[in-house]
């Protein structure tokens, strides 16, 4: 329901709390910096469209929109009514003319994911739809759909059948390590763009507390009464800065094989959004729309990645990323500092004369 209360583009029967609408909202109004970048190169290159029209050929599409529709529950007015009323609501505050079908399938691990080549699907766990309550479950339908507008269905599906892929060719070496290095890069996107989807979540439930609850639920299960959203944002400040060098590398390595940030990441990113001049301008209704979508620079939109990523760097407090920092900034004495920040050198020289001098111009 807009704030005029008048309905648009045929959705009708959305629930009847107010929430700001972004009629010709572009996708890139939320979109992390990073997954903005990859979006808009690709949608600049000619002939993608066609080669991927060429791929969905030997993707299992339709055998995933038949498993869907004979072994799951379609989301209508006549099955999980209210969970349609969140989809329909959903696409009316992001301006999404066509709603995509909507699957509850039974498994009790909470989970949700948007894909499709063609057209967009959206599948729901039962663990997912068990676990959280009505505003918690509104932003992740929000999250869904912000997929959906941003076309992350697509590379999604992609990155479903490269993965797939790679281990059926894992006996050819040379073969399987082309394709995994694909593989990694689309993760690393792909994790960005789980940043732009929460944040098409927020968009939609327009309640930061049900977001960071609902995240948090996905960390520790359905004992809400057991957490604490400031304790839960600590852990996130505690993993970015504990430990040296050997954890930051142990942090990469932990992340390298998923498809989404850690939760408590992605509660810290949402929080810091949030509270952004980018998104009170978006609030006040201050946004890029569809119709310059076309107009985009492939240019500006890299040098915003580009700037963003260097900006992560230089106020991280990861060990290793202020080591960057230091290399970037012509910090003298490195190799001290990888020695301190790997542990095995003030720990074990008992001699304070032969010590590396202390530092004085850290952050």
């Amino acid at each position: 329901m807009s704030d005029d209360g008048h309905e648009q583009n045929g959705h009708e029967n959305v629930p009847s709390r107010q929430r700001r609408r972004f009629p010709g909202i572009s996708s890139r109004a939320y979109e992390h910096p990073a997954d903005r970048s990859a979006l808009v190169a690709l949608r600049k290159l000619s002939g993608f469209d066609t080669v991927f029209k060429a791929l969905s050929g030997l993707l299992p599409e339709r055998s995933l929109r038949l498993l869907f529709l004979s072994d799951s529950v379609r989301v209508s007015d006549q099955q999980f009514a209210y969970l349609n009323d969140m989809l329909r609501d959903a696409c009316y505050i992001l301006d999404l003319e066509k709603v995509p079908p909507m699957y509850v399938s039974q498994d009790p691990k909470p989970n949700a994911m948007c894909i499709g080549l063609d057209e967009p699907i959206i599948v729901v766990t039962t663990g997912l739809v068990d676990l959280l309550d009505e505003e918690e479950m509104r932003a992740v339908v929000g999250h869904e759909v912000g997929h959906a507008l941003s076309g992350h269905a697509v590379y999604r599906t992609i990155l479903l059948f490269l993965t797939s892929l790679a281990l059926r060719v894992a006996w050819i070496p040379l073969g399987n390590l082309a394709i995994m290095a694909i593989v990694t890069a689309l993760r690393e996107w792909f994790r960005k763009s789980e940043l732009s989807a929460d944040r098409a979540g927020l968009l939609v439930g327009q309640d930061l507390q049900a977001s960071m609850r609902g995240l948090m639920k996905l960390a520790g299960g359905h004992h809400l009464h057991e957490m604490n959203v400031d304790a839960f944002l600590k852990q996130a400040e505690e993993y970015e800065a504990g430990g040296d060098l050997r954890d930051s590398v142990l942090k990469i390595l932990n992340v390298l094989p998923r498809s989404h940030p850690f939760t408590t990441v992605r509660a810290a990113e949402l929080k810091k959004w949030s509270e952004s001049r980018d998104y009170q301008r978006l609030m006040d209704g201050h946004y890029p729309r569809r119709t310059e979508d076309k107009d985009t620079s492939v240019t500006d939109s890299f040098r915003e990645s580009a700037a963003s990523y260097a900006s992560n760097v230089k106020g991280s407090k990861d060990p290793l990323m202020k080591l960057v920092t230091d290399i970037a900034g012509g910090a003298g004495d490195l190799g001290g500092r990888v020695r301190r920040g790997f542990g095995g050198f003030t720990a074990t020289n008992p001699n304070p004369k032969d010590q590396p001098p202390r530092e004085t111009d850290e952050d």
